[in-house]
């Protein structure tokens, strides 16, 4: 099979890797030369993917930014062949998957919405790795939410990925629950380490910390976009995060043990309830 990957960054030089691996051709998308000549060098990539060879492909993975991805679709659509299938990996989905499901069908190739739950604080091709995806799970949102055969055609394309579950939802939920499960963790972690309290940390910081910490390390331009394309709905749980906040704050500065120990138990209950 012969596969396009436009853009080889972290997501899609790791999407690269396991399909070459695999055993399958891969042309690539990517602007920066130099990125892409070390993916040539090296083996992942076997030529540039193009208006030309786009034709040849039976599998295409945008892994751009949402804007970029849905540009380089518009532009490129009347080249993609009818019998080709074109998966986005994007971080949002209804700014993306509307227009693409509407060139899929204007130029008879078919459009499925996705998005691999796995990646790193480390991006780049250079970080990239061909199993960065096995076990993980796959949001998918298909133009049609019954259409079994062409669920099992999405699975049987991106077997390569090693991927350990499918999730079918649509554009709408996927991006109301990814501001809570990855969004808002963004938005938190980057808020937290500007204490001024993080300058002096060495020698008394641990696991929690590493953890709270870890995703503050981000690509400010990939999710400024991200985060406005989803305005909507981070922004109510940035609301609902503050709100409860608040409440820790004023039972700790009032010395309030009874209110602040039903926080701290709810709390808990919760992580116990959401862990199964």
């Amino acid at each position: 099979m012969t596969v396009g990957i436009v853009g080889l960054g972290l997501i899609g030089g790791s999407m690269a890797r396991a399909y070459q691996e695999a055993g399958h051709r891969v042309l690539a998308c990517e602007i920066d030369s130099a990125i892409y000549e070390m993916a040539e060098l090296s083996g992942v990539v076997q030529g540039p993917l193009t208006g030309e060879t786009a034709g040849e492909c039976a599998l295409i993975l945008l892994a751009l930014y949402p804007r970029a991805s849905l540009a380089w679709l518009k532009e490129n659509a009347p080249h993609i062949p009818g019998t080709a299938l074109v998966i986005d990996c994007c971080g949002v989905k209804r700014e993306l998957c509307a227009p693409a499901f509407d060139l899929a069908e204007k130029h008879g190739f078919t459009f499925v919405g996705g998005h691999p739950m796995a990646g790193s604080h480390n991006g780049g091709f250079k970080h990239s790795r061909a199993n960065l995806f096995k076990g993980a799970s796959m949001v998918i949102v298909p133009p049609r939410y019954d259409d079994l055969a062409l669920l099992q055609r999405v699975k049987d394309a991106l077997a390569p990925a090693q991927l350990g579950r499918l999730t079918v939802t649509t554009a709408e939920e996927h991006d109301k629950m990814i501001a809570f499960t990855s969004q808002l963790a963004h938005v938190v972690s980057n808020a937290y380490i500007k204490s001024p309290t993080a300058l002096a940390h060495r020698g008394f910081s641990a696991g929690s910390y590493k953890d709270l910490t870890r995703v503050a390390k981000l690509n400010e331009t990939m999710w400024t976009e991200l985060f406005l394309e989803n305005a909507d709905n981070l922004a109510d749980e940035l609301d609902g995060l503050i709100g409860e906040l608040t409440k820790y704050r004023d039972a700790i500065r009032s010395g309030d043990d009874g209110t602040l120990k039903k926080l701290l138990a709810d709390g808990r209950v919760r992580k116990e309830l959401v862990d199964g």
